[in-house]
């Protein structure tokens, strides 16, 4: 290679010769490093704020926004704060749900469609009406259980039924309420007629047996004041659902209580 570089006259410039050690084993390897992809640089490409980990994005987005609706509603939650916390940018969020009120959409069914696919198990089996109706309580106090943010969700949209704000609540009845409260009424008709129930109007114990069951979960934080402990502690929780279920067998069995009453099904 020839560089020029000035000489001790002014103008003048003298040619030096540099050789350059052009190695090819050190120019194969200059190569390689420069074209070399990282692992951390292709998982970077797949990060959790990217589409391409769709279900893993989705999911972290439900999550975030489960507890972001739970604490201000359809109307006071903000996409901001639940792309934060799902650590993926507003413009994704959007990607996947259409607007806020998709989205909102989108975690209703996630919550009422967990809680069909619980009580399914002890709705569809063949036990008898008292230990089936037990068996159901008991899934429907364990779902609600594991999933503290829920009942704050449903008790908004309920309350804005009576605002006239829902565009949901239609949907949500036919698709999940009319059913589940169908099926288990039928369980009640059951144990009327088998002589195991007293005879009750079906649809209002049902009305009733929800509220006893979820109840608690909508006034955890007015318990804790009241109690001085942590109502959500599982000690708190295994006594809650033990009352839950002597309630319901108090108030509606005939004869001597069913040994399910208390016991985890």
């Amino acid at each position: 290679m020839d560089i020029q570089k000035p000489g001790r006259r002014c103008g003048n410039f003298t040619t030096v010769k540099v050789v350059v050690n052009r190695s090819p084993a050190l120019y194969d390897l200059t190569n390689w490093l420069i074209n070399m992809k990282p692992a951390s640089m292709s998982q970077s490409k797949r990060r959790l704020g990217s589409r391409g980990r769709p279900e893993e994005s989705r999911n972290a987005i439900l999550k975030a926004a489960i507890l972001e609706f739970s604490r201000g509603g359809l109307a006071g939650a903000r996409t901001d704060a639940i792309a934060r916390t799902a650590r993926v940018n507003k413009a994704l969020l959007y990607y996947y749900y259409k607007d806020k009120d998709a989205l909102y959409g989108a975690v209703l069914d996630l919550v009422f469609g967990g809680l069909t696919q619980a009580v399914d198990v002890p709705l569809s089996s063949n036990l008898p009406p008292r230990e089936k109706l037990l068996a159901y309580a008991g899934a429907h106090f364990d779902y609600i259980a594991g999933h503290p943010n829920y009942p704050g969700i449903v008790q908004r949209e309920m309350m804005s039924v009576g605002r006239g704000r829902s565009v949901h609540i239609e949907r949500v009845v036919k698709q999940y309420f009319s059913p589940l409260f169908a099926r288990v009424a039928q369980v009640v008709r059951d144990g009327i007629e088998a002589g195991e129930f007293r005879a009750v109007n079906p649809m209002e114990f049902v009305a009733s047996m929800v509220s006893t069951i979820v109840f608690y979960f909508i006034n955890a934080p007015l318990l804790r004041l009241m109690m001085e402990s942590d109502p959500l502690s599982s000690e708190r929780i295994a006594q809650r659902r033990a009352a839950v279920l002597d309630f319901i067998s108090a108030a509606l069995f005939r004869g001597p209580s069913s040994n399910f009453a208390g016991a985890r099904s």
